[in-house]
């Protein structure tokens, strides 16, 4: 790269941050730290109206977790801010002010009614929606029709306007997109786009121009919902600072659902989450989970995002974000929509729980039983608890279930897996294991399995049906690790104690 690389991502906080959000975070981030470039956060707060507090505070803490925090951003700083669009509201009208003078945009001074009559009146079914475009902007009210002198008196009188850019007719737009190569529109197909509002809050198209320019943003990245807004984008490059400063762009594939594009509405349906983390409508007072609270590790999240839309071209599929970062390229990325898979992203963080350190992951399991009210007070046996289950667990949540009863003994047992087969003979079994295990030497799992063994050869009772009762006597139900694990971990009381409680219990049943 000839110039130090620029990216930025820069959301509206409006709401919950949605996979497809933090993919285009990792893909800039990616891209960034591969080419030693810097990851802006820009906040793109100049529709007031959409403004949802709490909405920013939520998309650093995204960030944080993930760990794909940017280099400068309205929280950490940095030489280009401010980094909240509506503190920089100043500097657009300026740039709206010059297109106007040059000809490129113009005052426009229709009212809400003036538009919907608009709207109304010129449809028909050649053209059902009607747009502000070059077909119908002279018959609106703005300062291409009216005079100077009347433009002029209803600025001075305060009359509210809109600045809009005035398309060209029958112009090709085209750039190169990183994904998809030479891309060309049509400007006669294009409305006129409102570039600043009336309240003198710019809108994105103006924005996001005069933004990048002034960040020196060298590579954009975006969703490819805004395609059709890119001549928009161009001409105003051209207007305003020329095209060999526009930064190379690139329109990322939808992350795709069951039905189309992937929507909150699918979550809700479906029963996954479609949010990094839990997101509390402060309207509705609507709950939506997010991946982080269902039981997802970060690690494996910004795994699962990052191969939805991009490989490396092996059959490579557990990256670390330090892999990630050496092997990704944007000329790998996917045209076509991602299929968002469920079941495939479980198998993901299944994976990275099985290959995360013990103490990595003890802190988050810690205080996932103490929020279920499981006491821990010994940190050591906690890490030789996560040792033996870890494996079974796809998410953080299944730690609850495949190890709260070595910190409990269980209020429930699975009896009725038991009694079809419970006799006699299997409750004097019992009876004398808790003999033989007072005796045993050393409590390891292997002299364990070695007494229970003999014992049931002795007493001529198959292994295999004794070894579910065992279970189901100390953890409650049929799951956990092997079972002589479980009884070495609890140690020799805990383990005599829960057989003798549970044989009361079996021969009650």
């Amino acid at each position: 790269m000839s110039q130090k690389v620029r990216v930025r991502f820069a959301p509206s906080p409006t709401g919950g941050l949605h996979l497809g959000g933090v993919r285009t975070v990792l893909y800039n981030y990616l891209f960034a730290k591969r080419h030693g470039g810097d990851f802006i956060l820009r906040i793109e707060d100049t529709d007031q109206t959409r403004f949802v507090p709490g909405a920013e505070e939520y998309i650093y803490n995204c960030l944080k977790w993930t760990g794909l925090e940017p280099d400068e951003s309205p929280l950490h700083g940095g030489a280009y801010g401010p980094y909240r669009q509506s503190e920089r509201k100043e500097l657009y009208r300026q740039y709206a002010e010059q297109l106007v003078k040059e000809g490129r945009a113009y005052y426009a001074f229709d009212t809400p009614e003036e538009l919907e009559a608009m709207r109304h009146n010129y449809k028909s079914e050649q053209n059902p929606s009607p747009q502000y475009d070059h077909t119908l902007r002279l018959k609106m009210r703005n300062s291409i029709r009216l005079s100077k002198e009347e433009t002029d008196k209803l600025i001075a009188d305060g009359t509210k306007h809109v600045i809009r850019i005035k398309m060209p007719e029958r112009e090709t737009v085209s750039f190169k997109d990183m994904i998809r190569g030479e891309v060309s529109f049509d400007t006669s197909v294009v409305d006129d786009k409102v570039l600043l509002k009336a309240d003198g809050m710019p809108t994105y198209h103006l924005a996001v121009v005069v933004d990048d320019y002034l960040m020196k943003i060298t590579h954009a990245f975006r969703g490819e919902e805004w395609l059709p807004s890119a001549p928009v984008h161009v001409l105003l490059w051209k207007y305003l600072f020329g095209l060999e400063n526009m930064p190379q762009w690139a329109h990322l594939p939808l992350i795709l659902g069951p039905n189309g594009k992937l929507s909150k509405r699918d979550g809700a349906k479906y029963g996954f989450p479609v949010f990094a983390m839990s997101w509390t409508d402060p309207k509705t007072n609507e709950l939506t989970e997010g991946f982080k609270e269902k039981g997802f590790l970060p690690e494996a999240f910004i795994n699962l995002l990052a191969l939805l839309g991009w490989n490396d071209g092996t059959e490579q599929e557990i990256f670390s974000k330090e892999e990630l970062i050496e092997k990704f390229s944007m000329e790998r990325v996917h045209s076509g929509g991602a299929k968002f898979d469920y079941e495939k992203a479980k198998w993901f963080n299944h994976e990275w729980i099985k290959k995360s350190a013990v103490k990595s992951i003890k802190s988050k399991v810690k205080s996932l039983f103490e929020e279920n009210n499981i006491i821990v007070s010994d940190d050591t046996f906690l890490e030789k608890v996560i040792a033996v289950v870890k494996d079974r667990c796809t998410l953080l949540s299944d730690f609850i279930q495949q190890g709260s009863f070595f910190f409990q003994e269980p209020e429930k047992y699975d009896i009725d897996a038991v009694k079809p087969k419970w006799n006699e003979a299997k409750k004097n079994f019992f009876l004398s294991f808790t003999e033989e295990l007072k005796a045993i030497p050393e409590w390891k799992s292997a002299f364990i399995e070695d007494a229970f063994k003999k014992l049931a050869a002795l007493q001529n009772i198959k292994p295999g049906e004794l070894q579910l009762p065992l279970r189901i006597m100390l953890v409650g139900g049929k799951f956990g690790p092997p079972v002589f694990e479980i009884a070495e971990l609890l140690d020799k009381e805990n383990t005599i104690h829960r057989i003798q409680k549970a044989l009361s219990l079996f021969s009650a049943g």
